[in-house]
């Protein structure tokens, strides 16, 4: 009987040269898909407005798609988030081309096309489950198609806002207030 030889452990300097958007996951690198329009121009949204926040409150920073957050290793063997759009509070990168050390405290994922059905779904809760594990605060699961933002916090049943409502991130982002329709229009 041959022995099989596993595959190498990734690290995050493999993380760093990977091409494109891409999380570390079970020691491998896991390339993520890129987004289409409308899915990208949210999480723009998203991202302007909790800058515009952490400018006026010189509390915290907003972070864009891409943007890597290390984590130690969680019972999934996950070690790295890349939200489509963050706020952190957590000290800055010793050497600032790195990723952030440690979660978002809130994170934003946008749902692309992909990103329906049974499979998605359970995907996306375990994903959630994994940013609660790591420290996160505050998720938002934004659902371009049903034109709603979802807020879940650990152990909490989400709260959706839909047209006509300003979603936020409390307790993570004090004050910070997103219009859906404006999010959606």
């Amino acid at each position: 009987m041959a022995a099989t030889l596993a595959p190498p452990r990734a690290t995050f300097a493999d993380l760093a040269r990977a091409d494109g958007k891409a999380e570390l996951v079970g020691s491998r690198v896991v390339p993520l898909m890129p987004t289409g329009h409308r899915p990208n121009v949210l999480a723009g949204r998203i991202f302007r407005r909790l800058a515009d926040h952490a400018d006026a409150t010189n509390r915290g920073v907003a972070y864009t798609d891409n943007m890597g957050f290390a984590v130690p290793p969680l019972s999934t063997g996950r070690e790295s988030f890349s939200p489509d759009a963050a706020y952190y509070t957590g000290p800055v990168p010793a050497d600032a081309m790195r990723f952030a050390p440690g979660p978002p405290d809130f994170a934003a994922e946008v749902r692309g096309e992909n990103d329906y059905g049974p499979a998605a779904e359970a995907a996306l809760a375990a994903k959630r489950a994994e940013y609660f594990e790591a420290g996160t605060v505050v998720v938002w699961d934004v659902d371009p198609v049903a034109g709603v933002v979802r807020a879940y916090r650990a152990g909490a049943a989400p709260v959706v806002f839909g047209a006509g409502q300003s979603a936020d991130a409390e307790p993570t982002v004090p004050g910070w207030r997103l219009s859906v329709d404006w999010l959606m229009a």
